[in-house]
């Protein structure tokens, strides 16, 4: 691989992980032109077409993303090598991408990484909000926080939060003159507020436990989000009930802005935990990262 071609190369998976020039060039800090010019020179040198374009998307040809496949982890690794290169003069740097939903982005990651960030200013961390199950390895990513258990067997993971469940809430608004569902399959006679899953497109169920006997139910409403703070702040202005995550909504109902009801019936989940591939070395700036985030009980 001539050293010439690297930056290229990095273009191209750029290019093929975002499947859109004008993104990709907007991460790659270029404009969208030289990015097009520099894609059609990197095919023509290997004669071969490795992306289709039309006017509104771009995707891999067969040759394309046999060279994505490729090329992905062994830019990671070489990414890892120089950051540990970097660190040998004893100052943690690069740049560290993980992907998440947002209000583990807000609750837990950014909480504990912002004191990091103002103590090393050679460490750069991009916090992405994402509701589907991302591939951290074909998206560029260095790191993902999935629940406990969710997390692929493939890959290292280090607990970042306790266990919690999940909480029905509504507002004092919306009960006022309403009785409080006793059971789960009453909430299907409730506005409810739903959120749609990015990966798949459905609208979520919301699952419930008691006794060793799990229900999922289908619930109905006016509002559907694909955010949680959203959700909550629906349900906060008195648009039904939400089902989200117990410590998302604790400092609401402590307030007396949210009430719970269900308790009984919520369902209990795995903590949080932040998972990346096992390669060989961990960059020092991901270890820095993942020693602030880990959970300690």
């Amino acid at each position: 691989m001539l050293t010439e071609n690297l930056n290229d190369l990095r273009a191209f998976v750029s290019v093929a992980r975002e499947r859109s020039f004008t993104r990709a060039a907007a991460q790659l800090g270029m404009s969208r032109s030289a990015l097009s010019h520099a894609m059609t020179s990197l095919e023509a040198r290997l004669g071969i077409r490795l992306l289709t374009r039309t006017t509104r998307s771009v995707a891999t040809t067969a040759a394309g993303a046999r060279l994505l496949a490729t090329l992905t982890p062994m830019l990671l690794e070489l990414d890892a090598e120089l950051a540990s290169l970097r660190s040998m003069s004893g100052k943690p740097a690069g740049h560290v991408r993980i992907t998440a939903t947002d209000h583990v982005i807000g609750t837990l990651l950014w909480p504990r990484l912002r004191e990091v960030v103002a103590s090393h200013p050679d460490l750069h961390i991009e916090l992405s909000v994402d509701y589907q199950l991302t591939d951290i390895v074909s998206q560029g990513f260095d790191a993902g926080v999935r629940t406990g258990d969710i997390v692929d067997k493939d890959m290292i993971a280090t607990r970042i939060g306790p266990d919690f469940r999940m909480a029905v809430v509504a507002a004092p608004a919306y009960l006022a003159g309403r009785t409080p569902p006793r059971e789960p399959n009453d909430l299907t006679h409730h506005q409810c507020i739903n959120l749609r899953l990015a990966t798949l497109g459905g609208i979520y169920a919301w699952d419930f436990e008691r006794d060793g006997r799990s229900i999922a139910v289908r619930v109905g409403g006016q509002t559907t989000f694909n955010n949680s703070f959203l959700m909550q702040q629906a349900a906060l202005d008195g648009h039904g009930f939400a089902y989200l995550p117990e410590p998302l909504v604790a400092p609401a109902i402590k307030a007396g802005q949210l009430i719970p009801v269900l308790e009984d019936w919520w369902q209990p989940i795995p903590g949080f935990h932040l998972y990346y591939t096992s390669r060989r070395q961990i960059a020092p700036a991901l270890a820095l990262v993942i020693d602030a985030l880990k959970y300690h009980g």
